[in-house]
């Protein structure tokens, strides 16, 4: 499952720079990639994500089920199809994105289960949550290259005000779903009680600057605590079925 998940994810990545490569030459922090700089021509990549994604799929088909094959060919055509396309023409394409991005994870979980049930749903949601806030820092302390892109992300339509409350709203709903995953017995409490911990801590730190003149500075700070959430977040769902 992991190395299957692994190439098709991969898969996903070379299609994304392919498809992104007019876009990435205009940002300071992909302007460096390969295709960008003629390292790879564009009939070698897509080459090389047709082979990564062909031999990722069969491996998931042949090593786990078709379920697990199912949904990684599901996200991966989200990934690349759909929020490819979405995310040059609406501020939704970020939802998009979390959506595809929540998948591996599941994919993990219906390798071992071969079911899609509560438990892989609340996974999924949680992960949605989570990435929303994530990307929306991002796209904060990352702004200049979003609107040299002209790429239409919330804070570049919409202002920093509104993706800092959508930020918010967010993560108060990733508080809110995580005991839902103990109430139901998929974790012990444990889980529960320290995941609301961080979250609360992450919500506080958007909460306390909100105010600052210095949105990228607030974005900044926003996506690196939510590294230290998703760590957190991977750790006690590794642990918490064991915990009390």
């Amino acid at each position: 499952m992991v190395g299957g998940i692994a190439l098709v994810m991969a898969s996903g990545c070379v299609f994304n720079n392919y498809i992104d490569r007019g876009i990435d030459e205009k940002m300071a922090r992909t302007k460096k990639r390969a295709l960008v700089q003629g390292v790879l021509s564009a009939t070698n990549a897509l080459m090389y994500g047709t082979v990564l994604g062909i031999i990722g799929l069969a491996i998931l088909l042949t090593g786990t089920n078709a379920l697990t094959f199912g949904l990684a060919l599901a996200g991966l055509v989200l990934y690349v199809g759909v929020y490819g396309y979405w995310k040059r023409r609406s501020v939704h394409g970020t939802l998009v994105g979390s959506l595809a991005g929540a998948i591996p994870p599941v994919v993990g979980y219906c390798a071992v289960t071969n079911r899609f049930d509560l438990g892989a749903l609340l996974l999924f949601l949680i992960l949605v949550l989570w990435q929303m806030p994530h990307f929306y820092a991002i796209a904060l302390y990352r702004f200049k290259d979003y609107k040299a892109a002209d790429l239409p992300v919330l804070p570049v339509k919409q202002g920093m005000n509104a993706a800092k409350q959508q930020a918010i709203a967010y993560i108060i709903a990733f508080i809110l779903v995580i005991p839902v995953l103990s109430v139901t017995g998929y974790t012990g409490y444990s889980f529960a009680i320290i995941m609301m911990v961080i979250g609360l801590v992450w919500l506080l730190k958007a909460i306390r600057e909100y105010r600052t003149k210095d949105d990228a500075g607030w974005g900044r700070k926003l996506f690196g605590f939510s590294l230290i959430v998703m760590i957190s977040l991977s750790v006690m769902l590794s642990v918490g079925s064991m915990l009390p």
